[in-house]
């Protein structure tokens, strides 16, 4: 019986989020800390949702390629949101589907909440709820999967 890799995401108390690949006995484990996030989204008026889906297929991507080097990671999710992406103070990530170089992953954790991530600016408009699937294939380029490789070999 082949074992799965296991990807695990889930919130630790309130403060960060939690990423672990697991394969085996090996597993690597990267935290998105919020407080610290949120706060320079904030201060660079960048808006927060947006910018924690980019650093979270980042930190995906990171996680499963320290643990299994790869070239091409697919990820899969549906995205449900308070307002538009740009305005949006409340996010649901629903992950369907990961695989790093036709290597499926099971997926611990499917869905991620966060709450709070506008900063209140007491001119709320009328919220518009938004809701999309992404299908993302993010390549590793050929030196960087080098280093992860021999990373990997040490």
């Amino acid at each position: 019986m082949a074992v799965s890799p296991v990807l695990v995401i889930k919130i630790v108390d309130d403060s960060s989020v939690g990423v672990r690949a697991r394969w085996r006995d090996d597993y690597v484990e990267h935290h998105i800390v919020l407080n610290s996030v949120l706060a320079y989204w904030w201060a660079n008026d960048l808006p927060p949702v947006e910018k924690f889906l980019e650093l979270f297929d980042s930190v995906i991507k990171r996680t499963i390629n320290e643990l299994t080097p790869h070239k091409y990671l697919r990820l899969k999710y549906d995205v449900k949101a308070d307002d538009t992406l740009d305005k949006a103070s409340e996010i649901e990530i629903n992950l369907i589907e990961v695989e790093a170089d036709d290597i499926g992953f099971k997926i611990d954790g499917k869905t991620l909440k966060l709450k709070g991530l506008r900063k209140p600016s007491g001119n709320e408009e009328e919220k518009k709820p938004f809701s999309t699937s992404y299908n993302r294939v993010m390549e590793t380029p050929d030196i960087v999967l080098k280093k992860y490789r021999e990373m990997k070999d040490k």
